[in-house]
């Protein structure tokens, strides 16, 4: 199944996309699945490598320096690996403060071993660019450079990447200054989300963007991310952008099967179908068994509640249900109403491209009093997403 857009998209021919390589970590085919808040922990990241095996690189959900050194309690359970990632533990962490991410960064080498790690530049959350965060700090290039050398000094052989957006917005576009710095400061790979802060995830992604950031860094991989939401889109974006991956967002949510489909076609397959009505309640079904084992049952059911409409999203008269499953508060509640769905319903093409995000609008950003007056410093704020560990 594929839609319109992708009629004539054909697999990848023999050796047409080499390995991703970041610094000793390969990623063959080069899939990175994008750290999302709330939605990228452990048992997340199991669920998409049972689709897809071990080949993608699985990034964990964004982890607050600042309450990670002091150790919170709900922290160091976000940060935490499942027993499947014991070889590929790969985290994103977020801060503005360059001692206190240096301090993460070496208890995340020496202590929990990580393989990679992955710096957030580009959440467009009104309370973390407020801040001066996110994707606020590339447009402080003295900033950014200080927090990513010092990251980079404290994580040794272990890789950094950095992921970035646009901008702020169409006037203040940060993004090759954001490469350049990456390059320069000991990154091993950057991550172009080819969209600005304001738009949200608003629009079409500007893949001209990703291919434009890959003329200008060239020593270094550079991953494009944006509008992935049929594995036919991972070629076209590596075919039209000549960037070295791809980071898979909000196209996989509901849709953990995906991964596998993104493996099949970069070597060469055609995927496989994808589920029909039975064969996603199941998917759905084992993320809820997954997140109560990980979380406990009251907080994981808490955590399903937002996947239901992701899963069940385009099936016909399946709607009706979600209001019900947005209050289960035990795996038998859920249970119960996914018994009612019937099986045999095959796959919607209209949930192949359908939006998974809270909506279309954009935003101005917000951002601390005066930053754009003093670009030029290296100056932090004092985060308070960083004082209460959100």
């Amino acid at each position: 199944m594929r839609s319109e857009l992708n009629r004539d998209v054909q697999p990848a021919a023999p050796g047409e996309f080499a390995p991703l390589r970041i610094g000793p970590l390969t990623i063959d085919p080069p899939i990175v699945l994008a750290p999302m808040a709330g939605v990228t922990n452990a048992s997340f990241r199991t669920l998409c490598r049972r689709y897809s095996g071990d080949q993608c690189l699985y990034v964990s959900e964004m982890i607050t320096a600042r309450a990670f050194v002091e150790r919170n309690a709900k922290t160091m359970q976000l940060a935490s690996f499942g027993p499947d990632e014991q070889n590929r533990k790969s985290i994103q962490l977020y801060g503005t403060q360059p001692q206190t991410l240096a301090a993460a960064t070496k208890i995340l080498v020496e202590e929990w071993g990580v393989h990679h790690i992955d710096m957030n530049f580009g959440c467009p959350v009104r309370k973390v660019t407020a801040a001066g965060g996110g994707a606020a700090i590339p447009a402080r290039p003295k900033l950014l450079a200080s927090i990513v050398r010092a990251v980079v000094q404290a994580a040794g052989a272990v890789p950094v990447t950095i992921k970035f957006r646009k901008g702020i917005d169409d006037s203040l576009l940060t993004f090759l200054d954001a490469g350049r710095i990456g390059e320069q400061e000991g990154a091993r790979a950057v991550a172009l989300h080819a969209r600005t802060a304001a738009q949200l995830y608003s629009g079409e992604a500007d893949w001209t963007a990703i291919a434009t950031l890959k003329q200008h860094v060239r020593s270094i991989p550079v991953l494009g991310n944006g509008d992935i939401f049929e594995s036919w889109d991972a070629l076209r974006m590596l075919r039209t952008t000549g960037c070295d991956g791809v980071v898979v967002g909000r196209g996989c949510l509901g849709r953990p099967w995906l991964f596998g489909e993104l493996c099949a076609v970069l070597r060469g397959q055609q995927p496989p179908p994808p589920p029909d009505l039975g064969g996603v309640v199941d998917a759905l079904r084992e993320h809820a068994r997954l997140l109560a084992e990980f979380f406990g049952e009251r907080l994981g059911m808490q955590q399903i509640r937002k996947f239901t409409g992701w899963y069940l999203k385009g099936f016909p008269h399946t709607k009706r249900h979600l209001p019900a499953m947005h209050m289960v508060r035990t795996l038998a509640d859920l249970e119960g109403l996914l018994a009612v769905l019937p099986r045999d319903v095959p796959y919607p093409e209209i949930a192949l491209r359908a939006r998974r995000c809270k909506d279309g609008h954009t935003q101005e950003v917000s951002l601390p009093p005066g930053f754009l007056t003093c670009r030029d410093e290296d100056l932090v704020v004092e985060d308070p997403a960083e004082m209460d560990g959100g």
